[in-house]
């Protein structure tokens, strides 16, 4: 006779916005656990916007035309992919809760996702949360080589376009490293948050929490881009000729 599980316990998408204003974020032990616990590294992955390694072998993929990029067009669809077991990855920290209240977030214009086609197909993507000037990148995922990589491009590209000045990446991983990750401590990290939420903590000290980037400047950049308008910028639209073009400035 099996054991019935315990009923999972729902997150509040204010209090999540909350937490991550302070650092902190949740997880959980499995796919299937029933609650989530908070998480404030000592040691904090972010990117800087422009640090981003724009590798040639990653910059002849973009031009090669391989995949079709796009935005929040399929965010429930890249969560779940995100928490889908792989064979290197048997169990994700993403249960039924915090899928749940970012699709709440999403539907509330505050999460956003990547995603990456290879012809019809989801090759692979990442989503996050947007607040203030800061974009907290919650998991990316690929299915074919090299899916992720671009979606995380065309992230730091959008970031820059729409003026966010923090890319929080929580923890730092070999794959995130050979794109220009680092760590630092967490009072530093604090700092960096602070400034990106400004005086208000992103309206939360207000009751209205708001994204003063605008993640989607990136879609209104002419292509191609006159040499001008992309100076001292990681930017570019959906091109990918674009968004070569303004990546390569940073190489």
């Amino acid at each position: 006779m099996s054991r019935a599980q315990p009923p999972q316990q729902e997150l509040d998408p204010d209090l999540v916005l909350r937490a991550y204003a302070m650092g902190v974020f949740p997880m959980a032990d499995h796919r299937t656990a029933a609650t989530v616990y908070w998480v404030e590294p000592k040691q904090r992955g972010v990117l800087p916007l422009d640090g981003f390694h724009f590798s040639r072998s990653l910059r002849k993929v973009i031009q090669s035309g391989r995949f079709r990029l796009t935005v929040d067009t399929a965010f429930e669809r890249i969560i779940r992919l995100c928490a889908e077991s792989a064979a290197d990855r048997p169990d994700t920290w993403i249960n039924g809760p915090i899928e749940r209240v970012f699709l709440e977030l999403h539907r509330r214009g505050f999460a956003h996702s990547v995603e990456c086609w290879d012809g019809d197909t989801l090759a692979g993507g990442l989503y996050g949360l947007a607040l203030g000037r800061a974009f907290f990148g919650e998991s990316m995922v690929t299915r074919v080589p090299n899916a992720s990589k671009v979606a995380f491009a065309h992230l730091v590209a959008r970031l820059g376009a729409g003026g966010f000045t923090l890319l929080d990446c929580q923890f730092i991983t070999e794959h995130l490293s050979t794109l220009g990750a680092i760590e630092i401590p967490r009072d530093d990290y604090v700092a960096l948050l602070g400034a990106a939420l400004g005086d208000s903590a992103a309206g939360l000290s207000t009751g209205a929490p708001s994204v003063d980037g605008d993640f989607f400047a990136l879609d209104a950049l002419p292509d191609p881009l006159p040499p001008a308008a992309g100076a001292g910028t990681v930017s570019g639209p959906l091109s990918r000729k674009v968004i070569a073009q303004l990546l390569g400035q940073t190489s």
